[in-house]
């Protein structure tokens, strides 16, 4: 297996290469991973820098000391994918972002689709929404990334429609598109975007509004998937096609 992952705000190390890895992420280092020694560890700031480093001590419960390597930076991958992910009930929300980070999404826009049962709003959206975010985080470090996707604050359609405009290939998961993802032309570089809709579906509203912003409907394949895994599938099958898989 490879090295665990934790999240760091710096890699100031204190002169003689050794890092303190404390609070939180010490913790969890030291009382739940259980890490010692001679033991290998990538510390990230989950914006694509990220250093290999092996455990010198631990101390206490919360600190690890690790003697770190040098700071490298992960280059974007191209094409960029972002998935507009309409809001699910219950906590199906954070199962989709969780496999969606694992596959390798770039980024996340949480949608208030007019067919959403799920509605955030005031402190309730805002806790919703950090949840999104803490599981990204959790999600990256469990899957070895040290780039997470961005989850951004929800939006609207007419934001999703804005963000479809600006993409080299945009597409929204439709049970009844004629045209399939498997078989669309993609770009080599630039953004995917891609809309999944809510257990409801698109709204004709919708629909339009994003096919007037040049996105085109598509379809996975002749089942119907449940809002909380059709972005993972699509994700999968793109990251595939567009060759960030080989």
């Amino acid at each position: 297996m490879t090295a665990p992952v934790f999240v760091v705000d710096h890699f100031d190390t204190d002169g003689s290469g050794r890092y303190v890895l404390d609070g939180p992420e010490g913790r969890h280092a030291v009382s739940v991973k259980r890490l010692r020694a001679g033991e290998d560890v990538v510390l990230t700031d989950g914006a694509g820098r990220w250093a290999e480093g092996e455990v010198d001590a631990a101390e206490g419960k919360d600190r690890l000391i690790v003697r770190l390597g040098h700071v490298v930076e992960e280059p974007e991958e191209f094409p960029r994918l972002t998935v507009v992910q309409a809001l699910p009930k219950g906590d199906r929300g954070e199962v989709a972002v969780e496999t969606m980070t694992e596959v390798g999404v770039d980024a996340i826009v949480p949608w208030a689709a007019s067919r959403c049962i799920t509605q955030w709003k005031g402190e309730r959206g805002l806790k919703s929404l950090g949840k999104w975010r803490a599981t990204a985080r959790e999600a990256g470090k469990q899957s070895r990334r040290v780039r997470f996707p961005r989850v951004a604050d929800a939006a609207t359609s007419k934001r999703v429609a804005s963000l479809l405009a600006e993409a080299e290939f945009a597409a929204v998961l439709h049970e009844s598109a004629t045209e399939f993802l498997a078989t669309a032309e993609l770009p080599a570089s630039g953004d995917i975007v891609l809309v999944v809709g809510p257990e409801g579906g698109v709204s004709p509203e919708e629909l339009a509004l994003f096919e007037e912003a040049g996105a085109r409907a598509v379809r996975l394949g002749p089942s119907v998937l449940r809002t909380s895994t059709a972005g993972t599938a699509a994700a999968a099958l793109l990251l595939g096609r567009t060759g960030r898989w080989s």
